[in-house]
């Protein structure tokens, strides 16, 4: 498991790309016959893929968590972005396919990835927060989710929010996760921009073609600073950090929240005047 500690915004301002890649990007996530696991100090998220091709993969504990099992103190998202697959939790399989996703509470013991055809591998993204209490597993299909449709295709931000765990559909003590699809001719997200001081936030950003990519917008509002982000790299927003993205074409991103409070609504709006 790779080990991320938090970091300033005092300090952040002074760092060079290389350093900024270092601190907030996730990359080498979905390879072959491997879980990936980044643990962030920022509200002690892990946020990590599993990609089961020859041989299923079970999610392990490690040192960094003095737990007995990885859901001892934790609750965990997983959503699919590859081919169909399975996730078995104490013995009890779901069927994911492209697109689905599975919450899974904090006291399961043995979580297990597998895919249906090792020609076109499931591709597990896993988003883990601390717990307080056990909620019921869930299975999530994307049709059965709330949906909210936001901007046009003139401010080039016509985009499809999908929202997979948050309070009144699926239960969990502090993750909140979703999806968000630009349509075509769209290249915004998040913009007017927002930060939200009671929880942070990972972006993952796919379904873009090896020569695209997204400028990741990051940073204070009056010190903004941005990452590029190639297909299936996952960035860590700290809570006083704006997040917003504009790609070379359009694209789909998950993100995935924790922290004080579960208020999808609760954001600090940013006037576009103010940016710098």
């Amino acid at each position: 498991m790779e080990l991320r500690t938090a970091a300033s915004p005092r300090d952040v301002k002074t760092y060079d790309t290389k350093r900024l890649r270092e601190e907030f990007l996730i990359d080498d996530l979905f390879k072959p016959d491997d879980v990936k696991l980044v643990y962030s100090h920022i509200d002690r998220i892990i946020t990590g893929s599993a990609v089961p091709v020859k041989a299923p993969l079970a999610l392990a504990t490690g040192d960094e968590l003095r737990a007995e099992y990885f859901l001892q103190r934790r609750e965990l998202g997983v959503i699919n972005i590859g081919g169909e697959g399975t996730v078995t939790v104490d013995g009890q399989t779901y069927t994911l396919r492209n697109r689905d996703g599975l919450y899974v509470g904090r006291g399961s013991k043995e979580v297990i990835f597998a895919s249906a055809d090792p020609a076109n591998p499931a591709k597990f993204y896993l988003n883990s927060c601390p717990a307080h209490t056990a909620y019921p597993t869930v299975y999530i299909r994307p049709e059965d989710c709330v949906r909210v449709e936001l901007g046009r295709l003139e401010d080039a931000n016509h985009r499809t929010i999908c929202k997979y765990i948050l309070p009144g559909q699926v239960e969990s003590c502090q993750l909140v996760m979703g999806m968000t699809k630009l349509e075509p001719g769209s290249v915004w997200n998040t913009m007017p921009c927002h930060t939200h001081d009671r929880r942070m936030e990972v972006y993952l950003y796919f379904d873009l073609p090896e020569d695209a990519f997204v400028m990741h917008f990051m940073g204070e509002g009056d010190e903004t600073r941005h990452i590029v982000m190639r297909n299936e790299q996952a960035v860590i927003s700290p809570s006083w950090s704006i997040h917003s993205g504009c790609g070379t074409q359009a694209y789909t991103f998950i993100w995935g929240m924790c922290g004080e409070n579960q208020d999808f609504d609760d954001m600090d709006g940013i006037a576009m005047k103010d940016l710098k």
